[in-house]
């Protein structure tokens, strides 16, 4: 019982902490749309005060009506003026409502697109180490459904202001004849508040813990249902192992579910059936009074219709607080994700990448390990790089390589050492200065599904109109000869996401990957395994352009191919994230080291 009490403390305070989010969230409001959300308070404020004044026009009325029945001879004007009054009343009421849905409506829009907007350029900002941790990879996707998900909090905050408004006016009303009554009605919904609270709270527990199983679900469709994998899932016949892994992660999330669900039905009974003896006793309270002859027939319409109103006015503002504390709960996702630092960032006094690099990168004692994992991937890397020096790096998978060159924009930071551009250390430059110099292709690079044009553009915006420059990077990559044999040349849509999309094969994306980096035209090129989509006359064509689109520039290459690293002015080879030997083609193989004995088995394969 106490473990149970404890519990429930917990979530108490978990919710009420969460109230805090509530100022962030109007901040948040204010800057999607002022306006909008001026007009919606008016509205809801004039609109919580008409069941009031409804309620003693409708008064009057009767009053009216009761004493024209027992006295002849009464003016019917005031009859027909205070009828008219209460026709203004429900037509103003219905004007309001459906004003209060187009402001919602386009609140829930502006919102929606500025929190998402806010989320995207956020994440944009931070580390690349914080996408690979799951753990914060599950906080981004808590925080990016709630750009959307939570839209129903800005119209329980309207709701629960318009309630406010409502019952504090219908009280005033009911405590003008009994405040007992009042205190009656408020004890009696009281019970159902703490109800509805508690499993509030157990709700969000519950969607949190499951938000791995949903990933996983979602992972698992895409997976079955995706064109990358049918191949596979036809061949290893993996179809039926996919169906049952879904349904039995889907049974799992069901079943916590509905377990919750179960409770709260029960609980919900309970709580209802008080309420209802509360409301119904403060009604029987006054029938007595009216019969008695303290109320006329005209107060108790008055005061029946607002003790009604104050019992369903109650409900809903606790059924609303309850509500907007729960999505609290789940907005702390939003600005937890929003309140996350990058650790890569400017220094205060940050000086521009120069753009004529004068003599290159130089590498000192740098290791680098992945947080939480003792095993360094570098360790006490020297190395130098010079001004318009083609380097390759070669090692089989694992061995550092492709670390090493993120280094360089300054993805990662080295766990000790530095590394020194023109002999400044890499993080006195602008982060964004020193990244413009750099053109880059991964080897994971991104499909992007949208036209040729943007395909290519990304790789510097600033030429998304500049022709010459397009094709040029075009041609270059290879991706030129694509281009015009698409149906719209620059403008066909790439990929099968979208409508008249055409996709492409592994080696054609690649290209379009290839030409995004030469449309940099930066000082520095890395290329991680550039042509490994590439077939064999594709992969002689882009190398035999090697040292014309490399002239002048550091250029950084990685490939396990190692017939296309022949050209590099010198090749570094790692083992185990050192560097083993470095040295041109001729003096490796001459060694009869490392780079020979691949080098050999390799060739081998051709022969």
């Amino acid at each position: 019982m106490k473990r149970h009490w404890n519990t429930y403390l917990a979530m108490r305070k978990n919710q009420l902490r969460a109230l805090k989010n509530i100022p962030e969230l109007m901040v948040l409001l204010w800057s999607s749309g002022s306006v909008l959300v001026v007009a919606e308070l008016a509205s809801r404020l004039t609109l919580g005060l008409l069941p009031l004044a409804g309620l003693w026009v409708g008064k009057l009325i009767v009053d009216f009506v009761l004493a024209a029945s027992k006295h002849s001879g009464q003016d019917p004007s005031r009859l027909w003026f205070l009828l008219a009054v209460e026709f203004g009343i429900g037509c103003l009421g219905a004007v309001l409502a459906r004003a209060i849905d187009y402001w919602d409506s386009r609140i829930a829009d502006e919102f929606a697109k500025h929190s998402s907007l806010l989320v995207m350029k956020h994440a944009s900002t931070l580390d690349l180490q914080s996408f690979e941790d799951p753990v914060f990879y599950d906080t981004l996707e808590r925080a990016r459904c709630q750009t959307t998900d939570r839209i129903g909090i800005l119209k329980n905050l309207g709701e629960l202001l318009q309630q406010g408004v409502t019952l504090i006016s219908l009280s005033i009303g009911v405590m003008m004849f009994s405040p007992l009554m009042f205190a009656l009605l408020i004890l009696a919904v009281v019970p159902a508040f703490l109800g509805e609270s508690h499993f509030a709270s157990l709700g969000y527990s519950l969607a949190y813990s499951l938000v791995p199983l949903r990933r996983e679900l979602d992972y698992l469709r895409e997976l079955g249902t995706k064109k990358e994998s049918a191949k596979e899932l036809k061949v290893f016949r993996l179809g039926d192992f996919l169906y049952d892994r879904f349904s039995d992660v889907n049974d799992e999330v069901i079943g916590r579910t509905r377990n919750l669900a179960k409770r709260r039905l029960r609980g919900g009974v309970v709580f209802g059936v008080i309420g209802s003896l509360g409301y119904y006793g403060a009604y029987a309270a006054l029938l007595y009074r009216t019969v008695s002859g303290q109320l006329t027939l005209g107060e108790l319409t008055f005061v029946a219709g607002a003790l009604a109103g104050c019992s369903r006015q109650v409900q809903s503002v606790f059924s609303s607080f309850t509500n907007i504390a729960h999505q609290a709960l789940f907005l702390t996702d939003l600005f937890a994700f929003l309140a996350v630092k990058p650790a890569i960032c400017n220094t205060i006094d940050a000086i521009p990448a120069p753009r004529v690099i004068r003599d290159g990168f130089e590498f000192r004692n740098v290791s680098f390990a992945y947080p939480g994992i003792n095993k360094y991937v570098l360790k006490d890397v020297n190395l130098r790089i010079g001004a318009g020096e083609r380097v390759a790096l070669v090692g089989e998978n694992g061995q550092g390589k492709t670390t090493l060159v993120k280094l360089i924009p300054r993805l990662y930071e080295p766990t000790s050492g530095k590394i020194l551009l023109d002999g400044i250390d890499l993080r006195e430059y602008d982060i964004d200065s020193l990244r413009r110099e750099i053109g880059v292709i991964f080897q994971d690079f991104v499909h992007y599904d949208m036209t040729a044009r943007e395909n290519i553009t990304l790789g510097r915006i600033e030429y998304a109109r500049d022709e010459l420059q397009l094709a040029e990077a075009a041609r270059k990559s290879g991706a030129g000869k694509i281009i015009d044999a698409l149906p719209h040349g620059f403008d066909q849509m790439l990929g099968k996401r979208f409508e008249d999309g055409t996709d492409l094969s592994g080696g054609e994306w690649q290209k379009f990957a290839l030409a995004r980096a030469y449309l940099r035209d930066a000082g520095i090129l890395i290329l991680d395994e550039p042509t490994a989509a590439l077939d064999a006359l594709a992969e002689y064509e882009v190398f035999n352009r090697f040292a014309e689109l490399t002239t002048g520039k550091i250029a950084i290459l990685i490939s396990h191919r190692l017939s296309t690293v022949r050209m590099a002015d010198r090749i570094v080879v790692l083992k185990d994230g050192e560097i083993h030997e470095e040295g041109t083609h001729h003096q490796l193989i001459a060694s009869g080291g490392r780079y020979a004995n691949m080098f050999e088995r390799q060739a081998a394969s051709y022969r």
